[in-house]
């Protein structure tokens, strides 16, 4: 690992030792708020946790439209999250570099609601389902610790959404802005003070757009309850239902010159092929939690749901006669469901906790492909049948994990799961042209994490950790072993990781601090080999290499104003040269990852009292970012300002919230994010230019 990040973490430990002992004296007069955390499954303190985590928790006044989860997580250290105005795609997401990859939806980093799974069994992840109205906070993991979370766990986000409290209320809001955005929103929510009787929460949502781009217009239904018990014995029960379905259009990534001409335009200016997604989604979990006494508890996770998924891709007639091509729409019906049972307890040796579990999952898929013309030669409709599979994927993982305070200061935490995916393709489509596709393969690691903390100060802690990570590719990316052709690519390998952490955390009257740097070395790693006509395929990389530091601090200033800032610095590269193909050029040893920024920081200035007058302004910059593995050509870097005014005003049962908002304030013209590898050169996908949003929302108590 090049020196200069520990130079950096060795100045930081003398300053915040430094202002730590100068707090000491203040902190007896000032009791500081305890952050709590549940990232690591045991609830913990931030400042006594030996992983990096950040908690965002939900703004008690409205700033934003509530849509996309990116509104609330941007400025969180390590993570990159780029909206890239494409509601057909979904958020570009990824943690420390994993996750770049992805051309749509979100790889490489789990996601959980309430602890039910947002990401699918084979890593496939989706942020759309998030409800934000109903939002209580949201835990972000990085580094190794992310391995007690099993396959494609390079990162966690996990969000916990609202318990119904108090008496019972309803909520209404409505928000609008730019380009014909509106949303809706309801919300019925009441708390129970008798055991065995239900708190609720239920909310719904309906969201358009024309978009900011020509044909990106999207609509957007969402539906979110949750259920929660407390019951006699102790125990507490959640259950959870979410519905959501999304019909959008897809602009697809221009060329450079298309995207310095007109960033609004689409990539056909004659929109042949009608590019379009439709998604259907939905789920129901449980979670059970019962303590048996002081020392011992179970918990019991059980989810179930049904994906569906219909894609017209922008794929001439004349490349889908090759009889081996699958067509030029996707059609899938995904079955999924899993279970996650474990054990804590305390004290069954002197300052330790141990947590035992089991973790099942499995997901089936139906899977065509189609035509994307019909007889008479009108593209954006559902042809002749080019590909009929059943594809069939489960795991069973155990793990164990344990925490032994071994000294008044001193603390280890050790984690170790067996991961293990088991892939099945049955192949339907079978012709004289297109032979038997079907096969199936396994992937198994054992994953350890180890943790040591020391509580150097009261006000400062320390910590030093290592993880091994494992990341399947997902059937999205075994779909095509090459473009102009259907099948599972059986021979894509799993990408193996090996991670070290050193970091500095400290909460003192001069505000919380955080430290980290982390060096990641990968095997296998799983890059984009093309994308072409909205298909994208994928191969391995001999070895990557991430380095890097995070820093952030927040603080609450005076009264009700509060900063926030964070830096992020990643340094990823190919650490082998990738062996030159018939179509895909050498990539030598040192080369950039495509799709990762260097460079990342944000600051914000919020105030932010109980109720009254609101009023925020925030800024976020993004270092360049590499289109392709050769690094041929870049998405500049830039620097785009948002600021916010509002007024919440609070009487007895009632309460009302309006806020104002503006993005990309100076009117910058960038791009929001990039289509790696795109064989095209269509690698820019515009974001929008100063844009607006205003909202209202009605609270009454009954």
């Amino acid at each position: 690992m090049t020196p200069f990040p520990f130079q950096y973490a060795l100045l930081t430990a003398v300053i915040l030792q430094s202002m730590a002992l100068h707090a000491q004296d203040t902190t007896a007069y000032q009791q500081l708020p305890v952050i709590k955390v549940q990232a690591v499954r045991a609830e913990s303190d931030l400042l006594q946790t030996s992983a990096s985590i950040q908690k965002i928790q939900a703004p008690q006044a409205q700033d934003n439209a509530n849509v996309n989860i990116s509104e609330l997580l941007q400025g969180v250290a390590g993570l990159q999250i780029n909206n890239r105005e494409n509601y057909a795609q979904d958020l570009q997401i990824s943690m420390r570099g994993f996750g770049a990859r992805s051309t749509f939806g979100v790889r490489g980093i789990r996601l959980y609601v309430d602890g039910i799974p947002a990401t699918m069994p084979d890593g496939q992840g989706q942020s759309s389902n998030i409800d934000l109205d109903s939002l209580d906070n949201i835990e972000v993991l990085t580094g190794p610790f992310s391995a007690i979370y099993g396959n494609s766990s390079g990162g966690t986000i996990l969000t916990q959404t609202k318990e119904g409290q108090g008496q019972d209320s309803i909520q209404v809001g409505f928000n609008a802005g730019s380009h014909h955005k509106q949303q809706a929103n309801i919300q019925l929510q009441g708390g129970s003070d008798q055991a065995n009787q239900p708190a609720y929460v239920i909310s719904s949502s309906y969201f358009e757009t024309d978009g900011f781009r020509d044909h990106s217009a999207a609509q957007k239904v969402l539906n979110n309850a949750k259920l929660t018990w407390n019951l006699e014995d102790g125990s507490k029960i959640n259950w959870l239902m979410n519905r959501t379905k999304i019909e959008a259009d897809d602009p697809q990534g221009l060329r450079r010159e298309q995207w310095k001409a007109n960033p609004k335009q689409v990539n056909d200016s004659s929109n042949t092929y009608d590019v379009r997604k439709s998604i259907d989604q939905t789920q129901t979990g449980l979670t059970w939690t019962k303590p048996l006494n002081d020392q011992n508890e179970l918990y019991a996770m059980f989810y179930l749901g049904n994906r569906q998924v219909v894609q017209y891709q922008s794929i001439p007639s004349s490349a889908q006669k090759n009889p081996r091509h699958a067509g030029g729409v996707i059609d899938f019906d995904r079955d999924y469901y899993g279970t996650d049972l474990r054990w804590t307890g305390k004290e069954l040796l002197p300052n330790t906790t141990f947590i035992a579990g089991l973790a099942f999952d499995q997901m089936r898929e139906d899977r065509q492909g189609y035509e994307n013309f019909d007889s008479s030669g009108r593209y954006g409709v559902k042809g002749s049948l080019r590909r009929d599979e059943i594809n069939t994927l489960w795991n069973l993982d155990p793990y164990l994990q344990a925490k032994w305070q071994f000294l008044p200061q001193w603390h280890l935490d050790a984690g170790l799961r067996y991961s293990n995916v088991h892939y099945e393709s049955e192949d339907h489509y079978i012709t004289s042209a297109n032979g038997d596709d079907s096969g199936n393969t396994d992937y198994q690691k054992l994953l350890p994490t180890v943790a040591l903390g020391w509580d150097i100060l009261p006000e400062l802690y320390a910590y030093a950790s290592y993880g091994k990570g494992f990341e399947t590719p997902t059937f999205t990316e075994m779909a095509y072993p090459t473009v102009g052709t259907s099948g599972i690519n059986f021979n894509l390998k799993p990408a193996t990781s090996d991670t070290a952490e050193f970091g500095l955390k400290s909460q003192n009257p001069f505000g919380l601090f955080t430290f980290a740097v982390f060096h990641t070395e990968t095997k296998d790693d799983i890059v984009p080999d093309d994308a072409n006509g909205g298909r994208s395929t994928f191969r391995n990389a001999e070895q990557t290499l991430r380095e890097g530091l995070e820093l952030s601090w927040q603080k609450q200033l005076w009264q009700a104003l509060n900063i926030r800032t964070s830096y992020s610095y990643l340094d990823a590269t190919f650490d082998a040269d990738i062996p030159a193909t018939t179509t895909k050029p050498l990539i030598e040893k040192g080369t950039y990852i495509p799709g990762i920024a260097k460079n990342q920081a944000f600051a914000s200035l919020a105030w932010q009292p109980e109720q009254g007058f609101q009023a925020g302004l925030e800024a976020r910059y993004m270092d360049k970012i590499y289109v392709d593995d050769i690094n041929s050509d870049t998405a500049p870097s830039y620097t785009v300002v948002a600021a916010n005014v509002g007024y919440l005003w609070v009487n007895q049962d009632w309460k009302i919230n309006t806020y104002a908002r503006v993005d990309n304030l100076f009117d910058r013209n960038y791009v929001g994010s990039v289509i790696v590898n795109d064989g095209n050169s269509r690698f820019f996908e515009p974001a929008d230019g100063r844009n607006f949003s205003v909202g209202m929302s009605v609270n009454k108590t009954f």
